[in-house]
């Protein structure tokens, strides 16, 4: 019972946040998952590099969208950055530490 509880004070927690800081909480919680993964090979090394490219494309497909209100040439900053991200997945041996450290910039920039 003490773990739903727990579950539920961390959901509250997270919908109190900001639309930025759960964003770049999102990016923390990726980019945590790829700093294990330096050490890893495998399934976990696979999903977290999987889970990267998903926040990506998500971020992409907002920044596309119609209603983002961000200026057009950070959309293009972000965009650019992206690509070079997902190129970088797409490698038979991406580059974690790069991955690393796009997700920390961008995760300062928005918390």
């Amino acid at each position: 019972m003490n773990m739903l509880h727990a579950r539920r004070a961390y959901q509250a927690t997270r919908m109190a946040m900001d639309p930025r800081e759960q964003e770049a909480d999102v990016f923390r919680r990726v980019t945590g998952a790829l700093k294990a993964a330096l050490e890893q090979e495998g399934i976990l090394r696979a999903r977290a590099i999987a889970d990267n490219r998903r926040l990506w494309i998500a971020l992409e497909a907002s920044l596309r969208h119609p209603a983002n209100q961000l200026p057009q040439a950070t959309k293009l900053s972000i965009l650019s950055v992206g690509r070079a991200v997902l190129r970088e997945m797409e490698t038979d041996k991406p580059d974690i530490p790069f991955l690393i450290e796009v997700n920390e910039q961008l995760a300062a920039g928005l918390g």
